[in-house]
């Protein structure tokens, strides 16, 4: 009677909130630190002990029956209700009252203050159109700004803080929207945008980009916008009005398993920045699989690269004048199929625009019926790709330099044309410095072999053999090594030597007439050449 005397004191039907110095019922809601909450704590405390002290009372019970039972000389013996069977049967007891216990302390417990908050901004929430037929402009962006603004966990780089996974939901619907998805501040990372469809308006801006990673205010805290923001899983349609993405000054940016199409200008474009990631993404300004009848119409650029240490991997570009412009180092092409526009109606795979300085490797892609241009390339490899339809390898100068360049290991296929399989445009001048240059072991089917490395074999009873190796070789009169093999089963012993090499020729003279294998490799690619 003492433990509810007690419990009745210590909760009145009435509670007295000291912040608003007025009576409330226990069943209306009060602040989470009002007396209600601490009566119902103490509530839960005290019945808690109550079933303590039951428990071991029942415990102790049992013990001494159990105990004083199975000493009992008159008590059944084995075959009729053995010592072990009793005390199982009050083991099982004592068990199930204490299940009952802690059921009863889990169901009286007041809930943990302390319950995470679920990220997820559904734009639907926020009044967005699902079917495309309204504008969910101001919708969607009212999701991005309060995910941009909701609580923070630390920072990621120094002034950028980390949202923690904030997700804005476009819960796969079709929406209309009239301008650029802006980011409304800077200095956030660790969001996600997905699941959905945009599409531009009719007024939409000509320049603008559906989603826009570019701050409307500035950030003087960080020294990038943006950290850590994904986008997945999007189809973007341009309306042929602006472009798709754009990033700007961003870190560590995910562009992942998207279709962007209708754009008239640019796909995705990467502003500055470090390490904007394209994957599983596919690319087009007009949607077809090949051979439309408007595509030396095609233009636009697909994906823009202006910055450093960026990677396209496992993506598909299907139509556009560009398919890749790069004007950055330290990037990374892997596993791209380019057919966006064919080279004979002025299309380019990928175009690399950073004479000097390129430092990128292009690998394992596919060029179809389009090629590669490198403006004065400096530590290039293109390796592991396959080149179809007249696809081909521009190197053009600008000021004259190529250097550290490896073409090798890639499959090339024509029509029988005569196309060259890597070219020189040389309008701007001839390359003047030519050094580390590697164009060897490709294979070729329909199409001319170009190489820095040449072979040849001459026979004949002679004292002067030569080879002319202009048809394979990349570079004009330039050959920096020759090695050659002199074989003769006379028996006499002739001296020979190499007398002239010029104009990619290569004349091996003996100092009488004999008959002769001479086996002969020119190298363009040696060290440093400078005229």
């Amino acid at each position: 009677m003492r433990y509810n005397q007690s419990l009745k004191s210590l909760c009145h039907p009435y509670t007295y909130n000291s912040k608003s110095t007025s009576l409330m019922m226990n069943n209306e809601k009060s602040p989470p630190n009002s007396s209600a909450v601490t009566c119902r704590r103490d509530r839960a405390m005290e019945t808690a002990r109550i079933a303590i002290f039951l428990f071991v009372v029942a415990g102790m019970t049992s013990f001494v029956i159990i105990h004083v039972y199975g000493d009992n000389p008159n008590s059944p013996k084995d075959g009729q209700f053995s010592r072990t069977h009793f005390y199982q049967h009050h083991f099982q007891k004592m068990q199930a009252f204490k299940a009952s216990l802690v059921e009863y302390r889990s169901v009286a417990s007041p809930p943990s203050s302390t319950t995470p908050i679920a990220l997820v901004y559904h734009v639907t929430s926020y009044g967005a159109d699902p079917t495309g037929k309204a504008d969910s402009t101001d919708a969607i962006l009212g999701a991005i700004s309060d995910a941009l603004n909701g609580p923070g966990n630390g920072v990621l780089i120094e002034g950028v803080v980390n949202l923690g996974g904030a997700r804005v939901d476009l819960d796969g619907g079709n929406y209309l929207i009239s301008r650029p998805l802006q980011f409304p501040v800077a200095g956030r990372g660790n969001l996600v945008i997905q699941g959905g469809s945009l599409k531009a308006s009719d007024n939409f801006s000509n320049d603008g980009y559906l989603i826009d990673l570019s701050p409307a205010a500035t950030n003087n805290v960080s020294a990038y916008n943006y950290e850590f923001v994904t986008l997945r899983d999007l189809f973007l349609d341009s309306n042929f009005r602006g472009g798709g993405i754009q990033v700007v000054n961003s870190l560590r940016t995910n562009i992942d398993n998207c279709y962007i199409t209708h754009f008239n200008t640019t796909g995705i474009s990467v502003q500055g920045g470090h390490e904007t990631y394209i994957r599983y993404t596919y690319l087009g300004q007009h949607i077809t699989a090949g051979g439309d009848p408007g595509e030396r119409h095609f233009s636009g650029t697909a994906i823009i690269l202006n910055g450093n240490d960026n990677s396209v991997t496992d993506v598909v570009i299907f139509s556009s004048a560009i398919g890749i412009l790069i004007s950055g180092q330290a990037n990374l092409i892997s596993g791209v199929h380019c057919y966006n526009k064919a080279t004979g109606f002025g299309g380019i795979g990928i175009y690399l625009k950073t004479p000097g300085l390129t430092q990128t490797r292009i690998v394992n892609s596919y060029l179809d019926f389009t090629g590669i241009v490198a403006e004065d390339p400096v530590q290039l490899t293109i390796s592991s790709s396959f080149f179809l339809g007249d696809g081909h390898i521009l190197l053009k100068s600008i000021k004259g330099v190529v250097s550290g360049v490896n073409i090798v290991d890639n499959m090339f296929a024509g029509s029988d044309k005569g196309i060259e399989i890597v070219q020189l445009d040389e309008s701007n001048g001839p390359f003047k410095q030519v050094d580390q240059v590697v164009i060897d072991k490709n294979n070729v089917k329909g199409m001319k072999i170009k190489a820095t490395v040449a072979r040849g074999s001459l026979q004949g009873n002679s004292s002067s053999w030569m080879a002319d190796f202009n048809s394979v070789l990349v570079f004009p009169n330039l050959i920096k090594q020759v090695h050659y093999t002199f074989i003769t089963k006379d028996s006499s012993f002739p001296v020979h030597a190499l007398r002239n090499v010029s104009g990619n020729r290569v004349v091996i003279q003996s100092s009488i007439a004999v008959p002769a294998s001479v086996h002969i490799t020119a190298d363009q690619g040696g060290g440093a050449f400078s005229s």
